[in-house]
C-alpha cells in the first residue's frame, strides 16, 4: 500500500509467445515487424547444438531471408562483445536483431541494439534510462528458463577494464517480441538447468521482498516461486520432461515480470561483482547468496518470507512469523542442494582478500536500491564471508 506519492510502472514486451512450437512463429514476427535483414546474436554453444542453423534455415524457408550470425557472445558478455556485435550489425547492413539463447546473447543483443540507434559506447548507458532512441525491431528467442532477459528492461554487460558488471536499466532495451519454447530448452544440461532455475527463484524472491513491490508484481513473484519449487527438480532430473520444461518457462517469465517492475536486491548487487571479478556463472552465484542475503533481510520482511515458504509448498500452520520465515530459508537451501548447486563460494574459487573491493562495488550497484534492509559495507563483507 502506498504511503507517499510514488508512481509504479509496468514494463513488458509488446508481444510474448509461449508454449511448445512457439519458435516456429519467428518468421511471421519478422514479417510483422517489417524487418528485412535481422542479425542473429547468439553463442558458440547454441551454434554447436545446431539450434542456430535450424533457426537460420527456418527463416530462409519462411521468408527467403538469409540472416547473418554473430555467435561470439561469451558467458557474462563484455563491452568488447557488444562492440564486436555492433560491427557485425553494421557490416552486414542489418535492420533488426534476433537474440538466440539465454541471458548472455539477449544482453549482448540488447547492447548492440541500443548502440545501433543511439551511438556511442555501451558504457554511456550504464544506469537508468540513459538512451534517447528505441532499439531496432528486436526478437528475443529464449533457450533457458532463468534469466528472463528475453522480456526485461535489464541489460548486464561486463566492463573488462574495471572488472565490474554494468547494469543498464532502460525501458528501451525491452525486446519487441519474446519467445519461450520449451522445445528449445530440452537440450539444457542439468547444471545449466539448475543454475538458471535458481536464478528465476532469486528474481521472484527478491522482487517479492523489494521496497518497490506492488500487488501486480507480488502475484507474479509468488506464482513463479511456486512453479520453480514444483518443477525445477524434475527438469534437472530429466531434461526431456516437457511438462516440467514448459512450467519452468512460465516460472522464469513470471519472475521476470516481477523483477522487471519491482527490481531486485542485494543478492544481485553482490552476484554481479562475483561475475565481473571472477567471471563466474550468474545463476550459481545467486543461488549461493540467496539464503544468506535473505537471512540478513528477514527482519525487514518477516511476514513475506512466511508467504515465500507457503509458495514453496511448506506447511507453516501454527508457526510463529519468525519460525515460518526460517522455513523459507531452509526450503531454499534444500532446493539448491537437491539440484546440485555448490555449497559455498570457496568451491568457485572466491578469495577472502577480494571481498572488500567486491562489497564496495556491490554498494554502488543499482539493484541494491530496492533491498528491504540497508546494509553497511561491513554487512556486505560479512554476508560474502558467510557464503564462502
Amino acid at each position: 500500500m502506498a504511503v507517499q506519492e510514488q508512481v509504479f510502472g509496468f514494463f513488458i514486451p509488446t508481444v510474448t509467445l509461449m508454449g511448445i512450437g512457439a519458435h516456429k512463429e519467428i518468421g511471421s514476427q519478422i514479417k510483422t515487424l517489417g524487418a528485412k535483414k535481422p542479425l542473429i546474436v547468439t553463442d558458440k554453444g547454441i551454434t554447436g547444438a545446431g539450434i542456430t542453423e535450424k533457426i537460420v534455415k527456418m527463416i530462409k524457408e519462411d521468408l527467403g531471408v538469409t540472416c547473418p550470425v554473430f555467435d561470439e557472445t561469451i558467458p557474462n558478455p563484455t563491452d568488447k562483445n557488444v562492440h564486436d556485435g555492433l560491427e557485425a550489425y553494421k557490416k552486414n547492413g542489418c535492420d533488426s536483431i534476433i537474440s538466440l539463447g539465454g541471458g548472455s546473447p539477449h544482453d549482448c543483443g540488447k547492447g548492440v541494439g541500443i548502440l545501433a540507434t543511439n551511438g556511442g559506447k555501451i558504457h554511456d548507458y550504464e544506469g537508468v534510462n540513459k538512451s534517447t532512441k528505441n532499439m531496432p525491431p528486436f526478437i528475443a528467442v529464449n533457450t533457458t528458463a532463468g534469466t528472463a532477459s528475453e522480456m526485461t528492461r535489464f541489460c548486464i554487460i561486463t566492463d573488462l577494464s574495471r572488472k565490474v558488471k554494468m547494469a543498464i536499466v532502460d525501458w528501451r532495451v525491452t525486446p519487441t517480441v519474446a519467445i519461450n519454447d520449451p522445445l528449445l530448452m530440452a537440450g539444457m544440461p542439468p547444471g545449466l538447468t539448475a543454475a538458471t532455475g535458481m536464478d528465476a527463484l532469486t528474481h521472484a524472491v527478491e522482487a517479492y521482498v523489494s521496497t518497490a513491490a506492488t500487488p501486480v508484481t507480488d502475484a507474479c513473484a509468488l506464482k513463479a516461486i511456486s512453479l520453480v519449487a514444483t518443477n525445477l527438480r524434475a527438469a534437472v532430473a530429466n531434461g526431456a520432461d516437457m511438462a516440467a520444461r514448459d512450467q519452468m518457462a512460465y516460472a522464469e517469465y513470471l519472475a521476470g515480470m516481477a523483477f522487471n517492475n519491482a527490481s531486485l536486491g542485494h543478492v544481485h548487487a553482490m552476484a554481479h561483482q562475483l561475475g565481473g571479478f571472477y567471471d563466474l556463472p550468474h545463476g550459481v552465484c545467486n543461488a549461493i547468496l540467496l539464503p544468506h542475503v535473505s537471512k540478513f533481510n528477514l527482519i525487514a520482511k518477516m511476514e513475506r518470507f512466511g508467504d515465500i515458504a507457503t509458495a514453496m509448498g511448506e506447511n507453516i500452520k501454527g508457526l510463529s512469523k519468525r519460525a515460518a520465515a526460517d522455513v523459507a530459508l531452509e526450503s531454499i537451501k534444500t532446493l539448491s542442494k537437491d539440484v546440485g548447486i555448490p555449497g559455498g563460494l570457496t568451491e568457485l574459487g572466491v578469495k577472502e582478500k577480494d571481498l572488500k573491493i567486491m562489497a564496495e562495488n556491490a554498494q554502488k550497484d543499482a539493484c541494491g536500491l530496492t533491498n528491504p534492509r540497508c546494509p553497511t559495507l561491513d554487512d556486505v563483507i560479512q554476508i560474502y564471508k558467510n557464503a564462502l
